[in-house]
């Protein structure tokens, strides 16, 4: 594989597992030093090496970002590639949403990304190329049923995404966001039980659900999703502005 991405530095967060890791081991594969984040270092030590440079950070917490964030930028220059990548997914219908449950997932999932992708952009505004990508959710561009709080996270990063390459149309960066469906990863596997003990069906019946829910009626894989934004940062896509990139297996509304 060429190394388009030599001398880029990478941020990854939630980037010591699933589609986090997938993305940061095809950046690094690419010549990209990567610096991947989470709250659990024993996880992110175990996929440290070959480009990837774990750092713990809590997204939801500004301060943390902000100081490690800047850290990275100290031990490998500007942040160029951006991957808002860390999120929770919980299920419950609307109305039996408790603010807890709200505050909770919002706070990773769109507070993160936005403290995530200010505190990079800090640096990657002074150079002249630069790529932010958000990991949203087909539930970003369509309702989901017994997951409100879920979707409108979703739904809320993708407008965040559509107006930064307004703010920036023109110049050098590029924001794109990537919607998959159900893809095989941990999340999967919580949300198997859970959909399990809240519907009463067996775990294998819950799966199938997830399952039947992508187009082309199997489980997507992390290596997919990276597939895609590998090719948001490779040569050839600074067309590619604004947009959300559905991984679906088929053709989705929204």
């Amino acid at each position: 594989m060429s190394e388009t991405l030599t001398g880029k530095h990478a941020l990854v967060t939630g980037g010591g597992t699933g589609i986090g890791l997938a993305i940061a081991r095809g950046l690094a594969a690419q010549g990209a030093q990567v610096t991947i984040t989470g709250r659990r270092m024993e996880v992110l030590e175990q996929v440290a090496g070959g480009g990837l440079h774990a750092a713990r950070m809590d997204v939801t917490d500004e301060a943390a970002v902000r100081d490690t964030i800047a850290a990275a930028v100290d031990a490998r220059g500007p942040v160029q590639i951006c991957v808002a990548n860390a999120g929770i997914a919980e299920g419950r219908k609307l109305h039996k949403t408790d603010t807890a449950l709200w505050r909770k997932i919002m706070a990773t999932n769109l507070d993160g990304a936005f403290y995530t992708i200010r505190e990079s952009m800090d640096s990657m505004v002074k150079t002249d190329w630069g790529r932010v990508l958000a990991i949203s959710s087909i539930a970003g561009v369509r309702g989901l049923p017994g997951a409100g709080a879920y979707a409108a996270s979703k739904h809320a990063v993708i407008g965040m995404i559509r107006s930064l390459s307004e703010d920036f149309m023109g110049g050098p960066y590029t924001f794109n966001s990537v919607c998959p469906g159900y893809v095989d990863t941990d999340i999967i596997s919580r949300n198997v039980d859970a959909i399990s003990k809240r519907a009463g069906v067996s775990t294998d019946e819950a799966r199938e659900v997830m399952v039947n829910a992508n187009r082309h009626k199997r489980l997507i894989t992390a290596d997919e999703v990276a597939a895609a934004a590998l090719w948001l940062c490779a040569p050839g896509s600074e067309s590619v502005n604004g947009q959300e990139i559905k991984i679906a297996g088929g053709q989705v509304t929204g």
